[in-house]
């Protein structure tokens, strides 16, 4: 049978190899890999450039209200098109429950906001703000849909206690669901927070100092100790810190089964961008907050190791005016400011151009941080982030060489916060299920082009977990807590 399309002559890089060939696709599907395809009904010039699985953005917040009550500029439309010119073939946003609602209902209405608007392939993370004995018990029915990872504060006014984060984890672990976790110890920021601003310390920079490292560090050991006594695993979403790497790379190295993620604003931006005149320093105003230059250098080399799986975006998208970060008003304490930056469409150029292009990381390392552990962990392999046969033809063609100065993106922003950073590298064109969404620079698919991707359980494997002598019958006299 004829190929509907080929790319030739370009050089494939997947997760572990890098070599040159050909791809044929044929119904949405990666149907040949070899030296030369000549059948196929079109064909696309890959030479001089590189053919990667399609990126998955596994962090963002796309229409999606904070808990401030504040919705993301980006709906599904603008931030799907923005995602894809940065390179990616499908996201994983937040679908956020209310207090009071249902799993059902807060399903209802992200697919409501999704299905007419995206470009990619999508699908969800389940923030859990009201974990009600029947909200848990609605969990798997929500598990069985496609939706197996969910997300729990340990800070805000959504945050769970730790007795409501162990029954979520159990819950969890029974279903082969994945529980992610941002983690910052809320007493200590609150704490710190009051003190800041009673002392008139009121400016965008004090947001650094008033999260402090260690809030970071305290909740993800707490993180950590919870799962493993609920004996179910875990993922900790933005580390920013050091301790927190260390953190998962211990777990990590006995077996444990933990993942962390880190993203570019600790990876290429400081504390020291909230120090800008004004209220310029508003626009960078995250959570966890910019961290050093010593701590960035010590971020890289765990994304090395290794022990930091993702680099995802966090992509919160709040513009530089009273609808956004100004919600609360003009004359506002750094607590009262937005919290989040954009950086959807930036995620992969920056990784590509001061990881591979720098000698920080290899090229099969930049596709397992931009995509294939995304879909290993969160459950899209062998559908999503790889170039196999029978795979969704969802790839990425990039230009290495071309050189940019970040500027103005596609999202619905006012401000890009890595604006005048050079790059090298960009991708050019992106397919999902063998359909043009980006070429060449111009937007090709329509608004309801993607699909819900109905995901699987994390894999597990090489991960067994870390025992704990309370839980074994035979140092408990025999309880069964199973």
């Amino acid at each position: 049978m004829a190929h509907d399309l080929a790319i030739r002559g370009g050089t494939l890089a997947t997760a572990t190899e890098t070599f040159k060939a050909d791809i044929g696709i044929r119904n949405g599907r990666i149907a040949t890999i070899s030296e030369a395809i000549t059948d196929a009904t079109e064909v696309i010039d890959a030479n001089n450039q590189i053919v990667m699985p399609g990126g998955i953005e596994a962090h963002c917040h796309i229409a999606q209200e904070s808990g401030m009550g504040v919705m993301t500029s980006d709906d599904y439309q603008t931030g799907s098109i923005s995602a894809a010119f940065g390179g990616n073939s499908s996201f994983v946003p937040f679908a956020a429950q209310k207090v009071g609602q249902s799993l059902a209902e807060t399903m209802q209405t992200y697919n409501q906001r999704a299905a007419p608007k995206s470009v990619l392939d999508w699908s969800y993370h389940l923030i859990l703000t009201d974990p009600t004995p029947d909200v848990l018990a609605e969990l798997p029915v929500i598990f069985a849909k496609g939706i197996t990872s969910f997300k729990v504060f340990m800070t805000y006014a959504t945050r769970v206690s730790d007795g409501q984060f162990l029954d979520i984890l159990s819950v969890a672990g029974r279903h082969g669901a994945l529980t992610m976790v941002h983690a910052e110890n809320h007493d200590m920021l609150d704490w710190m927070g009051r003190r800041l601003v009673e002392g008139g310390n009121v400016a965008p920079r004090y947001h650094a100092p008033s999260r402090p490292g260690l809030a970071e560090t305290e909740a993800i050991n707490r993180a950590i100790s919870l799962a493993r006594l609920a004996q179910a695993p875990l993922f900790i979403v933005h580390v920013s810190t050091l301790g927190g790497a260390e953190l998962v790379a211990n777990a990590r190295l006995r077996g444990g089964q933990v993942w962390a993620e880190t993203c570019p604003q600790y990876l290429f931006l400081t504390r020291d961008e909230l120090d800008k005149p004004g209220m310029e320093g508003s626009k960078f105003i995250c959570s966890p907050p910019l961290r050093d230059a010593p701590t960035q250098k010590a971020l890289w080399q765990h994304v090395q190791a290794g022990s930091l799986s993702l680099v995802s975006s966090d992509h919160a998208p709040y513009r530089y005016d009273n609808t956004g970060k100004f919600n609360a008003g003009y004359d506002v304490n750094f607590r009262q400011i937005a919290n989040g930056m954009p950086g959807i469409e930036m995620r992969l150029p920056l990784l590509f151009s001061e990881g591979v292009n720098k000698g920080r990381i290899s090229l099969n390392k930049f596709v397992a941080l931009s995509s294939t552990n995304a879909a290993r962990i969160y459950g899209m392999l062998p559908r999503k982030g790889c170039l196999s046969i029978g795979a969704d033809a969802d790839i990425a063609i990039w230009d290495p060489d071309e050189k940019r100065v970040a500027g103005e993106m596609h999202d619905a922003m006012d401000y890009n916060p890595f604006a005048g950073i050079e790059v090298t590298g960009w991708p050019v064109t992106v397919l999902g299920r063998g359909q043009r969404i980006v070429e060449k620079g111009k937007l090709i698919a329509k608004p309801g082009a993607g699909q819900f991707i109905k995901r699987s359980q994390t894999d597990l494997t090489g991960r067994p977990g870390q025992s704990v002598p309370e839980l074994e019958p035979d140092q408990n006299f025999g309880a069964n807590l199973g």
